[in-house]
């Protein structure tokens, strides 16, 4: 498994299927025992069927996204990923940026998954060089 090729394989599945809300291209991305964690503080979402659950909630109540996915930053069997991204929601929009901690399998499958991001009210594109 060559982690860089499975975390772009990620990034670009995320970046087609997150504004078409493609739950099940995403969720073939994680394997059966996932640690899904968007929340650091929180319990994570387990296995495929939490990632299931956690993006149709997320998914019901985010229009109009439109995201941006970095080049991983990967070694051994882990990669890092930037993202950024705007919606609507609330009847706001918003916009958050972060970074993805992934972990694989030996078939190429999300074991773990860490959301950091920060949040800001409004539509902002990503900075020059981002």
């Amino acid at each position: 498994m060559d982690a860089e090729v499975a975390a772009r394989r990620w990034a670009d599945t995320w970046e087609r299927a997150w504004p078409a809300k493609d739950i099940e291209a995403i969720a073939a991305l994680y394997a059966d025992g996932v640690n899904y964690r968007a929340l650091v503080h929180r319990a994570p979402d387990r296995g495929v069927d939490g990632v299931r659950d956690y993006l149709r909630r997320n998914f019901d109540v985010e229009h109009d996204v439109e995201c941006h996915f970095g080049t991983p930053v990967a070694g051994d069997d882990r990669a890092a990923v930037q993202w950024w991204a705007s919606w609507y929601e609330d009847g706001a929009d918003l916009t958050m940026a972060g970074v993805t901690v992934l972990r694989f399998s030996a078939d190429g499958l999300v074991v773990d998954h860490r959301d950091y991001w920060n949040e800001v009210s409004g539509r902002q594109p990503p900075f020059d060089g981002w």
